[in-house]
C-alpha cells in the first residue's frame, strides 16, 4: 500500500508540475498572439501616418511622424515609444500623454531585434512586457521600432488564484488518494495476507479455515483453501493413524526376532559363518525396534499438543552436558573427539527427559558422519531472549539443496549411506524442540561439516507449559 500511495502522489506531483508548466506556457502564448495582433493594427496605423506626413511634405508642409504616430497609438497602450534606425529615442507616451525629454530605461537588445525585421519581447521582474514592432518604410526598409509596454501583474496574479487552487486540489486528492488506499488495504490486502498466513499455517501443518465473509475471487479462493486444508488434515491423520497402528503391531514380532536371533546366536559355537549370519539378524531386529520406538514416539507427539507434554524449569547448559557424557564413549570408539562448552546457566522451560534425548540424537548424528581424528563441539550460550544449543561437526556435510529436506520424516541425505539410520532422528529432534515453543536450524555444506542449532525462549519470556 505504501508503494501505491508513494507513485500516486509522484504521479501526481508530476502532472500538476506539468500542467503549472503549461499554464505559464499557453499564458504566455496567448498574450504574445494578442500583442501580435494589436502591433499588427498600429503598424497599420503607423503606416497610415506616414503616407499622410509623405503627402504632406509632398505639398511642402513640415511632417514630423514620430509626433503623429504618438498622437494616434498613445491611447491604446499604457506606454509607447518610438525608435529610429539607430535606437535612438524619437517620442515617448504614457498613460496617453506624450512626455516630453523623458529617459526611460531601454532594452537595447530588444530594440536591436526588432530592427532586424523580427518581433521582439522582454518582461522584467516588476512584471512588465516590452513588446517591439519593426516599421518598414515604402522601400521595404525598417525604418522605425515601436515598442509597446504592458503591466502584467493582473496577468501574474490570476496564475497565482490557479496555482492556488491546483495546491488545494492536490491535497485534497492526496487526502482523497490516502482514503482510498486504506479502503483498498481494508477490503483488498487485507483478505490477501490472511490468505498468506493460512498457507503459511498449511505447511507447519496447522490448518486452521479462513473465514473471510465475501463473495469475490478471494472468498472463492478462502474456500478453496479451506477444503483443501480440511483433505490435508485428513490424509495426515489417515497417515499418522496407519504409521501408529502399524508400528504397534511391528513391536510385538519384533520383539519375539530379536529374542530368538539373540538366542541362536548365543547358542551357535561350532559355525562360524551361522554366528556372523545371527549376530547381523540381531542387529538389524535392534535397528528396527529402534525404529518402531521412534515412529511410536512421533505417533504421541502427532496425538499430543504442547499442552500435553509435561515441561518443567531446566538448564540447558546442563542438559547438554548429560547429553553429550551419554555420547561420550561412542565418540571415543570411534575416535572423535567432543568439546562440550557449556557456557553460564541457560534456563528454559522444556521436558528434559526429550531435549536431553534430542541432543543427544543430534550429538549421534555428528559422531556418525564423523570421521576419526575430528572434533565435535557442543557449545550452549544465550542471545537476546533465547537459549541456543549448537552441535558442529567436522564431518562429511549436506547438500545445500537437501537441508531443508532433512528434517522431513524418512529422508535421508544424498551421502548419509556410509552411517546406518532410519531417517526420523532429525524429525524427531525438530518435533521435539517446536513442541517447546523453540527451532531448529542447520548450516552446512559438502565436506565443510554441520552444524545444527537449538533455540529456546528463556524462562520468563515463553508461556510455560504443564501436562494435563
Amino acid at each position: 500500500m505504501a508503494y501505491c500511495l508513494f507513485f500516486s502522489v509522484l504521479s501526481f506531483a508530476v502532472i500538476l508540475v506539468s500542467v503549472n508548466k503549461a499554464i505559464d506556457y499557453f499564458s504566455f502564448v496567448t498574450i504574445e498572439k494578442q500583442m501580435m495582433e494589436k502591433a499588427d493594427l498600429s503598424e497599420l496605423s503607423f503606416r497610415e501616418v506616414m503616407a499622410k506626413q509623405e503627402r504632406a511634405e509632398g505639398e511642402g508642409q513640415a511632417a514630423d511622424v514620430p509626433r503623429s504616430a504618438l498622437e494616434t497609438l498613445k491611447a491604446s497602450f499604457k506606454e509607447v515609444r518610438i525608435y529610429d534606425r539607430d535606437r535612438k529615442l524619437l517620442g515617448l507616451a504614457v498613460d496617453g500623454i506624450i512626455i516630453q525629454d523623458g529617459h526611460p530605461l531601454i532594452f537595447q537588445d530588444n530594440i536591436q531585434k526588432a530592427l532586424q525585421g523580427n518581433y521582439a519581447y522582454k518582461v522584467t521582474e516588476s512584471k512588465k512586457l516590452y513588446f517591439a514592432v519593426p516599421i518598414q518604410d515604402r522601400y521595404y526598409e525598417n525604418r522605425y521600432v515601436v515598442e509597446f509596454v504592458e503591466d502584467l501583474s493582473y496577468f501574474y496574479a490570476i496564475l497565482d488564484q490557479i496555482r492556488s487552487i491546483l495546491i488545494v486540489g492536490a491535497g485534497g486528492f492526496l487526502i482523497l488518494i490516502t482514503l482510498s488506499s486504506l479502503f483498498i488495504a481494508r477490503t483488498t490486502t487485507r483478505p490477501i495476507l490472511d490468505l498468506l498466513g493460512a498457507t503459511e499455517k498449511f505447511s507447519n501443518r496447522q490448518f486452521q479455515p479462513v473465514a473471510l465473509n465475501r463473495k469475490d475471487e478471494l472468498g472463492m479462493l478462502a474456500d478453496g483453501l479451506n477444503r483443501m486444508g480440511v483433505q490435508l488434515n485428513g490424509y495426515i491423520q489417515h497417515q499418522k493413524q496407519f504409521v501408529s497402528n502399524v508400528s504397534h503391531e511391528l513391536k510385538t514380532p519384533l520383539a519375539a526376532i530379536r529374542g530368538f536371533s539373540q538366542y541362536l546366536h548365543e547358542g551357535e559355537q561350532s559355525d562360524p559363518e551361522l554366528r556372523k549370519i545371527y549376530a547381523h539378524l540381531v542387529q538389524e531386529s535392534d535397528r528396527l525396534t529402534r525404529l518402531v520406538n521412534e515412529l511410536l514416539l512421533l505417533s504421541r507427539f502427532d496425538k499430543a499438543g504442547p499442552e500435553g507434554i509435561a515441561t518443567e524449569r531446566a538448564d540447558l547448559s546442563e542438559l547438554a552436558r548429560l547429553a553429550a557424557a551419554d555420547m561420550r564413549s561412542k565418540a571415543d570408539s570411534k575416535g572423535v573427539a567432543l568439546d562440550v562448552s557449556p557456557g553460564k546457566g541457560a534456563f528454559v522451560e522444556v521436558n528434559p527427559l526429550l531435549m536431553t534425548h534430542a541432543i543427544a540424537n543430534l550429538i549421534d548424528n555428528a559422531v556418525k558422519y564423523s570421521s576419526p581424528g575430528t572434533r565435535v563441539s557442543i557449545e550452549t550460550d544465550v542471545r537476546q531472549q533465547e537459549a541456543v544449543v549448537r552441535i558442529r561437526d567436522q564431518g562429511i556435510g549436506i547438500r545445500e539443496d537437501e537441508i531443508s529436506r532433512v528434517q522431513e520424516r524418512f529422508y535421508r541425505a544424498s551421502n548419509a549411506s556410509s552411517a546406518k539410520g532410519s531417517g526420523l532422528g532429525l524429525s524427531l529432534c525438530k518435533e521435539i524442540v517446536e513442541k517447546a515453543g523453540g527451532s531448529l536450524a542447520i548450516e552446512s555444506g559438502l565436506g565443510e561439516g554441520t552444524t545444527v542449532s537449538i533455540a529456546l525462549p528463556l524462562a520468563g519470556s515463553y508461556k510455560t507449559v504443564t501436562s494435563l
